[in-house]
């Protein structure tokens, strides 16, 4: 039986300090026309790895795809959704290596 990798969760003190933070940051990657390929994915992981808490511009006008897009992203990164304001998505993850 394959154990499946659980979804890391926040609790809603940890939510609302993430949320503090995020006005003052800045997009580190935008999400094109092109959807979100692998080089976009890749990037996105690189700098969570590098700043843990990021803000994506998403140009995807669907708010239904602009979901499925921020959901696959926290799929596939394990990472974890903060805020989602427009076309703006802050998402968190975890430096382990950090600690």
């Amino acid at each position: 039986m394959i154990k499946k990798k659980q979804q890391p969760t926040l609790n809603p003190q940890e939510l609302r300090e993430l949320r503090s933070k995020i006005h003052h940051l800045k997009p580190v990657v935008i999400i094109g026309n092109n959807g979100l390929s692998d080089a976009v994915l890749h990037e996105i992981n690189r700098a969570l790895d590098d700043h843990e808490l990021i803000k994506i511009r998403t140009n995807i006008d669907d708010r239904e795809l602009r979901d499925n897009v921020t959901n696959e992203i926290c799929t596939k990164l394990n990472a974890i959704l903060v805020q989602t304001i427009g076309q703006i998505v802050a998402v968190y993850r975890k430096n382990l290596q950090q600690d």
